[in-house]
């Protein structure tokens, strides 16, 4: 019987772990595996198709090493953000992109050419990137575990020391005994069916708290995207490109503007249907969106709807922290959490330190998972390395704050009823998008509830169990969510407050998060020397 109270049918040994297959995970394994480690990716999907980045075109914050370019890069966003971006952040990420990108462009990466018959790499297209990451991973000696979500983290009085989990296809269970664990497993967006999504439901971020990491940003959670009602597809570069109209044809004032998010949102609250048709993208470019976001179009041609010409029913999707900025507390530069032994990157990392409070698509996101998966990649096997042979000879206990039983209860299985019950407190424009303290308090009680009743239900090992877990996964992260927004008296960055519209300067602070049954929410002072100038 192994030493975490259960046996597993497959059980392994590593230097590193890597949670999530994403490019965050496979840039962290390729980078372990390059140090020289040993390296095994579990994956809830097939790693390189599932995530956001896989189906889609993404643009990569790219920049020349030019100190112009640079600082106008830097600045960019950063009044957006509301000033909480650090400064040598920044350096880093965009010299860790810049090297990145170019060393895809050397292993293959089919990069377009641009005027000049130069390579264009400010932008990737997800299905050629995702399988070429996968190519490499393998060709790294990494070991892949496709359809293997993890339920769970390992740890002893020294940290933590791996993961278990259940294979979805055959129903075995897993786990891998490793000297350090790198979490990249996305986002949150609550089930919301935006495209690439469906994985995306904050597991890691609970198994990191489980553990005892904090969180940060959890504030900057509520993200909501342009789609049309009839499509999953939430990439909205396109929508710069829309004039907004009600039924009858008359302008949407406002809705194109940078606040046009909230334009629509009001207007849908109002049960007021808005419709958008990309009228203002010159003709000579129309062919050049085809071929860039390829899968934007498929859903209008499915239905017959020329996007530059008819007018089309449009909604907002929740995206929640996968276009947000919150996610795990980052202490060093090697994408560190305060937990020894485990790592975080991509989208399951906090990324106010590149973008404050504010990231908009693609772009920063891309950078910020391909960069801080290369830095958590080479600090895991670095540490894993100080272990030495007592990596895989600790007493291991499992984490979960769900009993795992491979017992089978009578009781019905409450996990959709769980899920439903969480996105109705998420998915709301005027409880998440337009937040009051009001409608936090109410949100937080009701989910305070749910929260202990999700934690008396134990979770059976069975191959559909990582479900149960999600539901778990989702409600805490509306609580950190929700949490962080109610001490945020403040509008800043993509967080909105109704009852306090303005940004507070006494506020120019990060605002760092954790507990399970008990949340707390406390300040972070941000480094003056960071400062953006």
């Amino acid at each position: 019987m192994s030493e975490h109270g259960r046996i597993s049918d497959l059980e392994l040994e590593a230097d590193v772990l890597v949670i999530g297959g994403g490019p965050a995970g496979t840039w962290a394994a390729l980078t372990a595996a390059s140090s020289g480690a040993s390296v095994i990716l579990a994956d809830k999907g097939y790693c390189g198709t599932s995530g956001a980045t896989a189906p889609s075109g993404t643009g990569v914050w790219y920049v020349e090493p030019d100190p112009k370019l640079r600082e106008e890069a830097k600045l960019s966003r950063y009044g957006l953000g509301g000033q909480l971006a650090d400064s040598g952040w920044m350096n880093r990420v965009l010299d860790r992109t810049y090297d990145n990108m170019n060393k895809l462009g050397a292993w293959g990466y089919p990069f377009p050419q641009d005027d000049q018959g130069n390579p264009y790499r400010r932008g990737l297209q997800g299905p050629e990137y995702m399988r070429l990451m996968r190519k490499l991973v393998k060709k790294a000696g990494v070991r892949i575990l496709d359809h293997s979500p993890a339920l769970e983290l390992l740890a002893d009085e020294h940290g933590v020391g791996g993961a278990s989990g259940v294979r979805t296809q055959s129903g075995e269970t897993w786990s891998v005994r490793a000297g350090a664990v790198v979490i990249a497993t996305g986002g949150c967006a609550f089930l919301s069916k935006a495209l690439g999504c469906n994985v995306l439901t904050g597991d890691g971020y609970l198994m990191a708290a489980e553990a005892g990491a904090n969180l940060s940003g959890m504030e900057f959670s509520n993200a909501y995207a342009i789609a049309p009602t009839f499509s999953t597809v939430t990439k909205t570069a396109y929508y710069r490109y829309a004039s907004f109209y009600y039924e009858d044809g008359t302008v949407v004032e406002g809705a194109g503007s940078t606040r046009g998010r909230s334009v629509i949102a009001r207007n849908l609250l109002q049960n007021r249907q808005v419709y958008a048709r990309l009228d203002q993208a010159p003709e000579d470019i129309r062919p050049l969106l085809r071929t860039g976001q390829t899968n934007f179009f498929l859903p209008f041609d499915r239905v017959g709807i020329d996007p530059f010409t008819d007018l089309f029913p449009v909604t907002l999707r929740l995206e929640g922290t996968v276009r947000g900025t919150g996610g795990i507390h980052i202490t060093d530069e090697t994408c560190a959490t305060k937990v020894p032994g485990l790592y975080a990157a991509g989208d399951a990392a906090t990324r106010e330190l590149i973008c404050g409070g504010f990231t908009g698509g693609g772009s920063h996101n891309a950078a910020w998972a391909m960069s801080s998966g290369s830095f958590a990649g080479e600090g895991a096997a670095a540490h894993a390395r100080g272990l030495g042979a007592k990596a895989v000879k600790r007493s291991l206990r499992g984490l979960s704050t769900s009993t795992l039983t491979a017992k089978s209860t009578a009781k019905p299985d409450r996990t959709d009823a769980f899920v439903r019950a969480v996105q109705d407190e998420v998915t709301p424009y005027d409880r998440n998008l337009f937040r009051t303290e009001k409608s936090l308090d109410g949100s937080l009680d009701r989910l305070d509830r749910l929260w202990n009743e999700i934690r008396e239900e134990p979770v059976q090992l069975r191959p559909d169990s990582f479900k149960a877990r999600e539901a778990a996964a989702m409600t805490a992260t509306a609580r950190w969510m929700y949490r962080s927004a109610k001490v945020r008296t403040e509008t800043r960055g993509m967080h909105k407050r109704e009852d306090f519209p303005q940004l507070d300067a006494a506020q120019r602070y990060r605002l760092v998060s954790g507990g399970l049954d008990t949340v707390w929410v406390k300040p972070e002072p941000v480094d003056k020397e960071a400062k953006v100038h």
